[in-house]
């Protein structure tokens, strides 16, 4: 049960309450630094832990319970930790960009207790390919987010604006995330919608 891949998704879990308390402090940049690695580490661990139980035949329900929820634990803390500091701030929207975040938040939540309905019917729905797409955007403007702040020098100048690249970087790739999200939770509603009375 206790096996590597399964281990490495529990240490993801483990790991959320330091990397949110590491990104309590936006004006810390080592906090954020140090952050950032967390960040990483919990990211290659996600490859690795489906990637071995794959290559060792060890495949578990457990890993197949946890994996899923390991990933939304770490993307729901840190967009909550983020949006508590101020951080998902930008030019001429401001604050607004934590909309995006409660967009992510809210498909997250809609989705799995989809899966759970539809679970319960014997009806499985693929991760579809453009869900990937909106995962790889997701974790990209995270951790761009992050490092945004590990590194505040970091600056160029856009239309007369200077902006934080790795910043800017995180909250365009944000929105576009959120844009991904709509559209996959749609399709993963259109298939429960046909299975409910």
């Amino acid at each position: 049960m206790l096996s590597l891949p399964n281990l490495l998704t529990l240490s993801r879990i483990v790991a959320v309450p330091l990397l949110a308390a590491l990104l309590w402090w936006p004006d810390w940049a080592l906090g954020y630094g140090l952050g950032f690695a967390i960040y990483c580490l919990m990211g290659i661990t996600d490859y690795f832990d489906g990637y071995l139980a794959r290559a060792q035949g060890t495949v578990s329900k457990l890993g197949v319970f946890l994996d899923p929820i390991a990933d939304k634990i770490m993307v729901a803390a840190v967009i909550l930790v983020l949006s508590a500091q101020g951080v998902l701030r930008g030019p001429y929207v401001g604050d607004m960009h934590v909309i995006a975040g409660l967009v992510i938040l809210v498909r997250e939540i809609a989705v799995s207790g989809l899966r759970e309905f539809l679970g319960g019917i014997q009806v499985s729905v693929p991760v579809s390919k453009l869900a990937k797409w909106k995962t790889t955007f997701q974790l990209v403007s995270l951790g761009a987010l992050i490092l945004g702040h590990a590194l505040p020098g970091w600056m160029m100048t856009v239309g007369g604006l200077a902006v934080n690249v790795p910043h800017t970087v995180g909250l365009t790739t944000l929105w576009a995330a959120a844009a991904l999200t709509v559209i996959t939770g749609w399709d993963y509603l259109r298939v429960g919608l046909k299975h409910m009375d």
